[in-house]
């Protein structure tokens, strides 16, 4: 039976490769739909938890997980050699940066070589990771190659971009319109076969490399509006203007703006990464992508800026960085969710230890730091009570929590650096608050 046949029929067996914030939330579409489904990850506390009926996602509670199992149709292993039980096989794995803010595309090419092992007749690869125009065609396809299989003919590859947003109650793997593009055009008409049976909109296009290139275009669109509010924060600040009043000033025009909010820096796997992925892309072909990468730079070094702003803070009444004890609130990378990653907190807390301050934290979803690729703080949150907002001497918001009680935070505080403009209208913040 072929591919084509199985899809129809809701017999084909897909595998998911990466149970991250991507992975396992796709992975949990296909089993809901009565799609057997294997998820593939490295951490074998991750698959345990999962087997188990347990999450350790936020976006996807251990109901979403129990159900499934309870139908059979999802099971979580560590084991790539089961890659072989399945007709499909989806990659959603990380694609950061190295230190010199170049593509790492390990993770990918490891992911496509475990596919390779087993790869048969009949098979469908699709690549999820955000990554440079070309990836798909250029990185994966000739590895899988490597096996005497041909692509087109003897197995199947496309390209389809996550467009997970954690946290966000409107939109949902299942309802998120899904980009399809195929190497060939019989991969992405099986693609698109495939992610039909879960997602209930489907969106062709004419290649791998253009779906590639769109999910590119949506996170540069991004990165560079909010450089732009972020740069004109700094203007503003400097001029006594209140950007915030500003943008929601602005916002009343019912065309031609759309808002964008200043923070602490970019956070999130794609909008501080996807941006250099095409400036690299770009200088293979001679181009220089000088409003993109002004934009990351502008992006980046908003922590340092931030810090900036609590040292002239702390300065105004009286004390130094060093030695003061600075409670930061919220360190997700945006408010209501348990996602770290890319988190501007995580490298505003290293600054403002490398200038000698003791720094505490408070996130209710994130009960302690665990290493990532750039840091290893090693601490774990306190609980938030008066009696610790009146034992600091500066408060750092820099994610907004809507279960944080901004009246209590302000009440209790004597100095707080708003990055997130929180605390507007809350009267026991007046003269209390530095906006950064």
């Amino acid at each position: 039976m072929g591919l084509d046949e199985k899809v129809d029929r809701g017999e084909a067996v897909v595998g998911v490769i990466g149970l991250g914030y991507v992975g396992l939330p796709l992975a949990q579409s296909f089993a809901a739909n009565k799609i057997r489904t294997f998820g593939f990850d490295i951490d074998p506390s991750k698959v345990e938890k999962l087997n188990r009926g347990e999450t350790y996602l936020k976006t996807v509670p251990a109901e979403k997980v129990q159900e499934i199992r309870k139908l059979g149709t999802f099971d979580a292993t560590t084991d790539f050699a089961r890659l072989a039980e399945c007709d499909a096989i989806i990659i959603c794995v990380p694609t950061p940066l190295t230190k010199t803010m170049d593509p790492d595309l390990s993770f990918v090419i490891n992911s496509v070589r475990s596919v390779a092992k087993t790869l048969r007749k009949g098979q469908l690869v699709v690549l999820e990771s955000t990554t440079y125009p070309g990836t798909t065609d250029e990185v994966a396809k000739p590895i899988l190659e490597e096996t005497g299989l041909a692509c087109g003919k003897d197995f199947f590859l496309a390209f389809s971009p996550e467009r997970e947003d954690p946290g966000n109650r409107n939109f949902h793997t299942t309802i998120i319109p899904k980009l399809v593009g195929g190497v060939d055009e019989v991969s992405g008409r099986l693609a698109q076969k495939l992610y039909s049976k879960a997602i209930r909109k489907i969106v062709p296009v004419s290649s791998a490399k253009v779906a590639e290139a769109a999910k590119i275009l949506e996170n540069v669109y991004r990165s560079v509006n909010i450089a732009l509010v972020n740069e004109l924060k700094v203007v503003f600040d400097r001029m006594g203007i209140d950007v915030w009043e500003v943008i929601a000033a602005a916002s009343t025009k019912p065309f031609g703006f759309q808002p964008f909010l200043p923070g602490p820096g970019l956070g999130g796997h794609c909008i501080p990464i996807d941006p250099f992925y095409l400036a690299w892309k770009a200088r293979e072909y001679g181009c220089n992508t000088r409003f993109i990468e002004l934009a990351g730079e502008i992006n980046t070094a908003m922590p340092h800026y931030v810090v900036s702003k609590l040292t002239e803070a702390l300065n105004s009444r009286g004390k130094a960085v060093k030695g003061s004890k600075v409670l930061v609130l919220g360190i997700a990378y945006k408010k209501d969710i348990d996602d770290l990653r890319e988190s501007p907190a995580l490298e505003i807390i290293e600054l403002l230890g490398a200038m000698g301050a003791v720094v505490l934290y408070n996130d209710p979803y994130i009960p302690s730091t665990p290493k990532t690729r750039r840091h290893d703080l090693g601490l774990k949150s306190q609980e938030l009570t008066p009696q610790l907002l009146r034992s600091v001497d500066c408060v750092l918001i820099t994610t907004d929590h809507s279960v944080y009680d901004w009246e209590m935070i302000c009440s209790n505080t004597s100095l707080i650096v708003d990055t997130r403009n929180a605390t507007k209208g809350i009267a026991s913040a007046k003269d209390k608050v530095w906006k950064a």
